[in-house]
């Protein structure tokens, strides 16, 4: 195992995006936070209300030599849809929009370039609103939230804070 590296990746609800990220070989942690906001320590009930500037989000541990940040921004750019502004399905609000947190210049020019090759694809008719900017405090979040699908036999019912 070389040297782990950390990704974060905010993309609607992070109890999926948590799922799809922990099924990926070389991922060798996740956890569901919350990133890019002002509030220190927020709640999940305050970050729900859009006042505290958060994105949900998921930071993942990775072995770059058995997963590439190139392939966990295919994973990203797969699992939600990019077109979305601050929303993703039913989940709507500030909280849920697409966002990538780099940590460091590659993982920046990493993600833009990734960005502009998705947005040349056609794949999706719409612009990409995907956010890419530097990673901030990463808040971790209540211990109800991690590994929600495992705990839950794999619902997601409820995803939206009600």
């Amino acid at each position: 195992m070389g040297d782990l590296k950390t990704a974060t990746f905010g993309a609607g609800c992070f109890w999926g995006v948590e799922a799809a990220f922990r099924k990926i070989p070389g991922v060798m942690a996740t956890e569901a936070g919350y990133a890019g906001g002002t509030t220190r320590n927020p709640r999940y009930e305050e970050v729900c209300t859009g006042r505290t500037g958060h994105a949900e989000a998921v930071r993942l541990l990775f072995d770059p030599d058995v997963v590439s940040y190139p392939a966990l921004l295919d994973i990203f750019w797969s699992i939600h849809d990019p077109t979305q502004k601050n929303r993703q399905g039913p989940d709507l609000g500030t909280n849920y929009r697409s966002v990538i947190f780099y940590r460091d210049p590659g993982q920046k020019e990493t993600a833009l370039r990734s960005k502009e090759e998705l947005e040349r694809s056609g794949r999706f008719k719409r612009p990409v609103v995907t956010e890419i900017v530097p990673a901030t405090v990463f808040w971790r979040a209540e211990e109800y939230h991690q590994q929600y699908y495992e705990k839950h036999d794999g619902s997601g019912r409820g995803c939206a804070y009600k």
